[in-house]
């Protein structure tokens, strides 16, 4: 019978290479790890914290959302407004011509002829007259009137000149004339106070009541609600209101506040457009301007189960958040609209018809006096350019929005991100890994943005791209500590057969160790001792395993040398393979 040389199956070689392999730890523990620590279960526990960061609001995380809203308006830039909304500033050149702040109100009704008489649709003041105007002259026109009679002056002149010089003098009773005469609308602005801490003291009943009383023509005239309580609706709620006298609220249209609630960050992106005081529930002053723009439509609230669901203004409904928030569209940075001088509207150097059907917004914006806030647009915004802009997405009806069930559209979006990813990475390489969370990635802030500008939903996009992040984070670290565990267990296995060079040589080509029934010509060597079943019954033990100690040591060492591997210790027998399962010339 003839000698063949002998093949070897790949197979055959990874199950003598793995049959003496023990490992420390337990075959439990290495199951409870499985269970615990695998792809799926992780990426699980990501998705949960993650929603349940979502659901409470991560005041962290929020914040940067907000900023990111920022930067879709400016990447968005600015819009056209429609023209119809114009501010009347009291600025830095109103201030030079006119003198300091705040003027006397017989000026304030000087500019309100002005722009009556120009045209002006609707007038609407970001300014409160809350208190009466200094009038030291009518006090001086008193006692002049009283001193004429003793005197037995008779003039009809002077009879004349002292009912007129009362009348010029008296600056409050001037604003009032005014206003009551005025051909255009007159919206007067007043404040919310939410606490007693935000007045700084404790108001009387009786004096919170008179104040809504002097507002009360101007609250909502009708609330809708579906199957719903009043009180479980969570409108923003009023402790008491700043407003302008009695007798300017009794002149003008109508009265709304210029309240607007900041953001964790100071900065201004919606506006309340429903505001509870008692029982009754008020528009801001954006609204009401609007709302006799359009020659007092239908306005009415509406709430359902979920809260507010929008302000309704003729066919026109204003989306709201639930707290009855109007997510302002801006339309870019101050002076998107136009700015008029108060002192130039006062001198008439202005052309004709520059106000004739609009909206104006009287308020201040010179620095030091001015209402300035922070917006998406800068942190030096003019105050009466937020309610234009306010006004001008009501006439336009372009609103911004999150989408109704914001907080389910979240959870859902994080789930499926999360579920994309944690299914993906460990199906794919390092570098096809990063390739494709990127992808995913930038698809979803392209689709956000998108949104943002076509459509003008907010959707979130820090806890979706967290999820993300946190996922590709966790698994790669994942992956990393495993692919280290395996090259240690390896090299903890193989130690003992191969030499250090070839444990390298299958790290570096792990392939060589894959089950397959892969065939190779292997050369194989079988090493025995001559006579040592007769010389171990001769010598003690000891000596016995010293000498297969010293046996065992050189020939190691010789086929280690020789890029072999070591198979199998029997006895004094001793089984070498070469070839595999590093492919050897």
């Amino acid at each position: 019978m003839g000698w063949r040389k002998p093949t070897i199956t790949a197979s055959q070689i990874a199950a003598m290479l793995t049959t003496r392999i023990r490992f420390p730890v337990g075959r439990w523990r290495l199951r409870l790890r499985s269970l615990l620590l695998n792809p799926a279960t992780m990426t699980a526990a990501i998705v949960i914290l993650m929603a349940v960061l979502d659901a409470t609001r991560n005041p962290i995380l929020d914040l940067i959302e907000l900023n990111w809203l920022d930067v879709r308006f400016q990447l968005r830039g600015p819009l056209v407004p429609t023209g119809a909304v114009v501010l009347a500033a009291i600025d830095e050149k109103s201030l030079d011509v006119e003198g300091r702040w705040p003027w006397r109100r017989s000026r304030i009704a000087a500019l309100v002829d002005a722009l009556s008489r120009d045209g002006a649709k609707v007038i609407g003041f970001d300014i409160t007259f809350s208190e009466p105007n200094d009038n030291a002259r009518p006090a001086l026109v008193d006692q002049l009137a009283g001193k004429v009679p003793p005197l037995a002056i008779i003039s009809p002149p002077l009879a004349e000149f002292i009912p007129e010089s009362r009348l010029d003098a008296d600056t409050d009773q001037a604003l009032a004339g005014a206003l009551a005469r005025s051909s255009a609308a007159i919206v007067l602005g007043y404040i919310f106070y939410t606490s007693e801490a935000s007045v700084g003291y404790a108001l009387k009943q009786e004096t919170i009541d008179q104040r809504l009383g002097r507002i009360a023509a101007s609250r909502y005239p009708v609330v809708f609600f579906r199957n719903q309580e009043t009180a479980s609706v969570p409108f923003i709620k009023a402790y008491a209101a700043q407003t302008s006298l009695a007798m300017f609220t009794a002149a003008a249209a109508s009265s709304g506040y210029f309240t607007v609630v900041s953001d964790a960050d100071g900065a201004v992106r919606s506006v309340p457009l429903v505001i509870q005081a008692g029982d009754d529930f008020f528009p801001p002053l954006s609204i009401l301007c609007a709302w006799h723009y359009f020659g007092r439509p239908l306005l009415a609230i509406r709430a359902g189960q979920n809260g507010v669901d929008g302000v309704q203004l003729g066919d026109r409904l204003l989306p709201t958040d639930e707290h009855g928030q109007l997510l302002i569209n801006f339309r870019g940075p101050p002076k998107t609209f136009p700015h008029y001088s108060a002192s130039d509207i006062l001198g008439g150097t202005l052309p004709s018809g520059t106000f004739k059907d609009k909206i104006v917004v009287i308020g201040a914006t010179a620095i030091g006096i001015g209402d300035l806030r922070t917006t998406p647009f800068g942190s030096v915004f003019p105050g009466p350019e937020v309610h234009a802009n306010v006004i001008d997405n009501i006439l336009v009806g372009d609103f911004a929005a999150r989408p109704r069930l914001s907080n389910v559209l979240d959870l859902l979006v994080i789930v499926v991100l999360g579920a994309l990813t944690g299914v993906a990475l460990p199906r794919r390489s390092a570098v096809g890994g990063f390739v494709f969370v990127v992808l995913l990635v930038a698809v979803y802030v392209l689709a956000a943005y998108g949104l943002f500008v076509i459509a003008r939903l907010w959707l979130n996009m820090v806890y979706p791209l967290t999820t993300v992040a946190m996922c590709y984070t966790v698994l790669t670290v994942d992956r990393y500590l495993t692919e280290e565990r395996e090259r240690k267990r390896i090299k903890d296995t193989f130690k003992h057969y191969v030499s250090s060079e070839v444990i390298e040589d299958v790290l570096a080509e792990p392939e060589h160790l894959k089950l397959g029934g892969q065939e190779k010509v292997l050369s194989v060597m079988f090493s025995d001792l001559v006579g040592f079943t007769s010389y171990s019954e001769k010598y003690p033990a000891t000596e016995i395993i010293a000498i297969l100690s010293d046996y065992y040591d050189r020939m190691t060492e010789q086929v280690f040398a020789h890029r072999g591997t070591l198979t199998n210790y029997n006895g004094d027998e001793l089984m070498a393979i070469f070839g595999a399962p590093v492919e050897q010339a």
